[in-house]
């Protein structure tokens, strides 16, 4: 007996907004073994933001903001509170009014299309399952809406129950599961159609770290199986990280910087983006030459030393240098580049050694590094001598 035999409501008859969901439905149902995943892989479909402008009374959340996602492309769109992601993805949603401008799904505009007619998964921060209904009922309750057969309903329920690892907890109530299972169970329910987009607003949000980290890999892996696009709302620069293929930084309305995880933390556009994405140390510089992609920078105790150039706009004058912890080293006072430094602070925390500094000029640097078995941790007030590698800094504006 299949899952879905628990009943909810009978079928009621596809209409045309979930026509075009069944039939990627039965496609992927239809593929001979082996080639389900090819055609999980065409499911998802593309977004256009064109110009969109979102207004709360008089204040501009977004302004005239654009962004194209390709189909099951994961996109994350990341930002302090604020910033306008959540805005943005109620728009796309469908919660909220566009003001100005367009949102495209493969082309068709959308923006005046209502929410539950877009055919979009929805994971939500706060769950918000059926608490009268079992597991197998909450994930099987879209099936039954858009009107599914039994058969097919059973079929997909069984898959996502074991893609998700429920099958222990098919017939608990939300009330009778963690948390994390909770959020298992709202990710099931906004996949159990293969809609073609699925939005996620910080749906890790209310977990513990090691809940968040499992979930992390579950998602992750639920996309390279299935192929949606996801858009995923975060102001936790660790998951945009781990999940995204690309990242949407928004500030104040706007995006500031659109890239890959290695894009955004190798090569920031500013010092906001530094800042926001990974462990950062930004420090007072001038400028006094600039050639090309490189620039010589000096700091206020008077050691100069060369740094990339992150954006076209930066020339002589006051700047910032980003150098992540990660690449500072210690170092002899005899390596070329040695900058003399003085431990404020030196912390052991497992596998990882973290380790404040002030330089010479009197900012303060911070650096990690794995802990060896035999390493020395450097001890409060110990003089020191750091360096890094010309190709790991940045100079910012």
């Amino acid at each position: 007996m299949g899952y879905a035999d628990e009943s909810v409501e009978g079928p009621v008859e596809p209409d045309q907004e979930t026509e075009p969901v069944l039939q990627a439905l039965h496609t992927i149902e239809a593929a001979p073994r082996g080639a389900a995943g090819d055609a999980a892989l065409r499911i998802g479909s593309s977004l256009d933001v064109q110009d969109v402008v979102g207004r709360y009374g008089r204040a501009v959340i977004l302004d005239k903001l654009s962004l194209s996602i390709r189909p099951g492309e994961f996109l994350t769109l990341l930002g302090p509170s604020g910033s306008g992601k959540s805005t943005l993805l109620a728009m796309i949603a469908g919660f909220m009014p566009v003001d100005e401008g367009r949102i495209l799904v493969d082309g068709k505009p959308v923006q005046d299309v209502p929410a539950h007619k877009r055919g979009f998964g929805m994971v939500f921060q706060n769950y918000a399952l059926f608490p009268h209904m079992t597991v197998t009922q909450n994930i099987a309750f879209p099936m039954h809406m858009a009107g599914v057969d039994r058969l097919s309903i059973s079929r997909r329920v069984d898959e996502v129950l074991q893609i998700l690892r429920l099958g222990d907890h098919a017939h608990k109530l939300p009330t009778q599961l963690s948390g994390g299972q909770q959020q298992r169970v709202a990710i099931g329910r906004a996949i159990a159609l293969r809609p073609r987009v699925v939005l996620m607003d910080e749906p890790l949000s209310a977990l513990d770290r090691r809940l968040r980290e499992s979930t992390l890999v579950e998602i992750r892996e639920l996309h390279r199986q299935l192929g949606m696009t996801i858009v995923f709302v975060t102001h936790d620069q660790g998951e945009a990280l781990a999940l995204s293929d690309r990242i949407a930084v928004l500030d104040a309305g706007r995006i500031v910087q659109l890239g890959t995880p290695a894009q955004l933390y190798r090569e920031p556009a500013n010092h906001f983006v530094a800042k926001f994405v990974g462990e950062s140390n930004l420090l007072d510089v001038e400028v006094i030459e600039r050639r090309g992609e490189l620039a010589r920078v000096r700091d206020a105790a008077g050691f100069e030393f060369e740094a990339g150039v992150a954006t076209p706009s930066i020339g002589r004058g006051p700047a910032k240098l980003l150098v992540r912890p990660e690449r500072v080293s210690l170092v002899s006072p005899q390596t070329p580049g040695a900058l003399p430094a003085h431990v404020t602070d030196a912390v052991f925390l497992g596998e990882i050694l973290r380790v404040d500094l002030r330089l010479a000029s009197g900012a303060h640097l911070q650096m990690r590094t794995l802990d060896g078995a035999h390493a020395r941790v450097p001890s409060i007030g110990d003089e020191v001598h750091v360096a890094w590698a010309q190709a790991d800094t940045w100079v910012l504006a």
